[in-house]
């Protein structure tokens, strides 16, 4: 059976010792499969459950994009309106005459970043994947300065929305808008213009119009104490365990909310986003988002140069808003560098969801053998 081979397959690597433990999920239409394997930090006895929360990093992508369109379909903000509408302090940016430049080395902008360009991250700044980059370049160094968090979502950003705005506005574009794809940066400006659109914090803004009304009670940027204290051990190398995750930092809502990996959640309550999108926008027979949306979402958006740019991150895979996009099967999701993992088959009517707190699940075969055995019918 399809199911017992996959629980035995991940079961192996936590018996290795890859990770202490994992919850996966596969749902195929209205049959839901959910196997929590192993315990929750290496060296301990408290045992994953299905209820487990876990700290989902670029899985917050997809759920911001979808915040982000429900707002467009509103009015609030149009995809091909200027950024610097809704956030003045980027109306100076410049852009860079080469990614390795000098920071004041720069040329004006072509055209203005527009709504659009965060959501496919084509706004001309983002991770740099130039394998010739070593060491950072001057824009990397100085955006480490400034504590953008350009890279992983925690240490979590002491500043608040206005002040993490003027930081950014400081630094030029590394390429002009519309050019390359670069990951990360566009989905935390886009939580900025969310939240200044709205006059809401972001937390507030996702919980009105995703976690509440999908009933994603174990879902935001902050958790109960009681949640909060279950949060896996998280692991970015070996059995190291990183104390910049620790449990009490999600008593509170942060100051900058990141929309691009601030998000703890379980596999229910991302099932229940999932289905959403598989079900065309709708839940429990109520329209959230138009099909139009979940179109955008989830429809390359790049030319082949422009994934080709991605390398690694892209690994020939196209991108919509807010997610990867299988270019020859419409298969569509996104991993979070903590350890989580989903993808959505239309053609199949499948949804399938890992998550542990191990980042090298990622690239140590982990990932790749979740998927190909969830596929198996």
């Amino acid at each position: 059976m399809p199911a017992e081979e996959l629980n035995a397959a991940m079961a192996a690597r936590v018996e290795r010792g890859e990770m202490p433990g994992i919850v996966t999920l596969v749902a195929r239409d209205d049959d839901v499969t959910v196997e929590a394997i192993g315990v929750t930090a290496f060296g301990g006895d408290v045992p994953m459950r299905r209820d487990t929360p876990f700290r989902i990093a670029s899985m917050t992508k997809p759920i911001l994009a979808a915040a982000a369109l429900m707002l467009v379909e509103d009015g609030l903000f149009d995809l091909e309106e200027p950024v610097h509408r809704l956030l003045p302090e980027l109306a100076g940016q410049r852009v860079l005459r080469a990614y390795d430049a000098e920071l004041d080395d720069t040329v004006p902008l072509s055209r203005p970043v527009t709504v659009d360009d965060l959501l496919t991250f084509r706004l001309g700044h983002g991770m740099i994947v130039e394998p010739e980059m070593d060491p950072p370049v001057p824009v990397v160094r100085r955006g480490a300065e400034l504590d953008l968090m350009f890279g992983p979502p925690e240490p979590r950003s002491p500043f608040g929305v206005d002040e993490w705005v003027r930081r950014f506005a400081s630094l030029p574009l590394i390429h002009q808008p519309g050019e390359k794809w670069m990951y990360n940066t566009g989905t935390l400006v886009l939580g900025a213009l969310i939240s200044r659109a709205t006059g809401q914090a972001l937390g507030a803004v996702l919980a009105d119009r995703i976690f509440e009304p999908l009933g994603m009670t174990h879902t935001g940027f902050a958790l109960p104490r009681e949640l909060a204290e279950r949060l896996p051990a998280q692991y970015l190398d070996g059995k190291v365990e990183n104390l910049a995750t620790a449990p009490e930092h999600w008593l509170a809502e942060p100051p900058f909310p990141s929309g691009s990996g601030g998000l703890a959640s379980t596999v229910d309550d991302f099932l229940a986003f999932a289905r959403l999108l598989l079900n065309r926008g709708v839940h429990g027979g109520t329209r959230l988002l138009s099909e139009h949306s979940v179109e955008l979402m989830t429809t390359n958006h790049l030319s082949p140069e422009q994934i080709a740019s991605g390398a690694f991150l892209l690994s020939g895979s196209g991108w919509g808003m807010g997610l990867g996009v299988v270019l020859d099967s419409g298969r569509y999701g996104w991993a979070g560098g903590y350890g989580t993992d989903f993808l959505v088959d239309p053609a199949q009517g499948l949804i399938a969801i890992a998550m542990t707190q191990v980042s090298p699940f990622l690239w140590s075969g982990g990932m790749e053998e979740f998927t190909r055995l969830a596929d198996k019918p």
